[in-house]
């Protein structure tokens, strides 16, 4: 079969019309016989989010954003947006922007939500939120930091103003000199310490000598310990202890007048009567000794006894006197 020239004029003419159709679509990123649903989403500011970018659920593609436009004087923008039917959620889940990369660049994923009510259809509006990017979090931390750090070199300079404005020209050069000592003192401290290591790199030996007497010092006083501890010497302070505790006891009877020789010591009468008969006896004896004629008579074959006549100068009289 032949055709004429007219009738593949009207094919071409017609290809060229589907191919122009189909690309036309194909640079909108709306598939001409795409059955998916057809949703909407409105967002304030779209962060650089393009037509084409690829809708995801849970991470996987099911769609692309087909279409952003103005919708009012205030800016916000209309998002327009495929979804296969693959998947059903409720009409209540939630569209997303999130950033895609660290350099920039936003995507758009939808929260599913199973509440159990009626599922998304075409033409539904889903609500909306945008997570913050890396850049966002960073300037939302770092802007109270930065913030901090700006009052606190204000803060700094204040101090510096108030620094220079109290130290004047003979403050200043007194904190040169007070440096420049301190300087000399430390210089003085390294020259000490540089005269001490001298000191114990050459006498080391001695040194070590020294210590090892003094373990061998320690060692014997701990043999000499444990040699009184065996010896009974903590028995022997322990009796001691009781002996000078049994004589305080003895010393407080005697303090209060208890006993013999504490009515001897605290009894002054007695003390008296005692000081008296010694020194009766005293005379007594000393009379004795001189008189013994007084006391003792002898008759040899009867002869009378001849009286005693009292000596003119009679000791006991003269102890008796004093």
């Amino acid at each position: 079969m032949k055709l004429s020239r007219e009738i593949k004029t009207g094919i071409i003419v017609i290809g060229g019309i589907l191919l122009f159709i189909l690309g036309f679509s194909y640079l909108k990123s709306s598939p001409i016989f795409d059955t998916s649903k057809q949703m909407f989403a409105v967002y304030p500011n779209v962060g650089g989010l393009q037509p084409g970018t690829p809708v995801s659920i849970n991470g996987y593609d099911v769609g692309k954003v087909n279409d952003i436009r103005f919708i009012d004087k205030k800016g916000n923008l209309l998002v327009t947006f495929t979804v296969g039917n693959d998947f059903a959620f409720s009409k209540n889940s939630r569209a997303e922007l999130y950033d895609t990369g660290i350099i920039g660049g936003k995507g758009l994923q939808i929260v599913p939500v199973f509440d159990g009510g009626s599922m998304a259809q075409s033409g539904d509006t889903l609500s909306t939120k945008t997570r913050p990017g890396l850049t966002e979090l960073a300037q939302e931390k770092l802007t109270p930091l930065f913030k901090k750090f700006e009052s606190a070199v204000s803060d700094a300079d204040s101090v510096l103003i108030n620094v220079n404005e109290v130290l004047d020209s003979k403050t200043k050069n007194d904190l040169r000199g007070a440096i420049s000592g301190l300087s000399e003192l430390i210089h003085s401290l390294q020259g000490s310490a540089n005269s001490l290591n001298k000191i114990l790199r050459t006498n080391e030996g001695k040194l070590d000598s020294s210590l090892t007497n003094f373990q061998k010092l320690t060692h014997s006083f701990s043999k000499l310990a444990d040699s009184l501890n065996n010896a009974g010497i903590p028995r022997t302070l322990g009796n001691l202890e009781s002996t000078i505790a049994n004589l305080d006891k003895v010393m407080a009877k005697i303090e209060r007048g208890d006993g013999t020789l504490g009515k001897l010591m605290n009894n002054k009468e007695l003390y008296d009567n005692l000081n008296n008969a010694s020194r009766e006896l005293d005379l007594l004896l000393q009379d004795f000794r001189l008189n013994p004629k007084r006391y003792v008579n002898v008759s040899v074959f009867g002869k009378k006894q001849k009286e005693y006549e009292l000596p003119e100068d009679d000791p006991a009289e003269k102890i008796d006197d004093q």
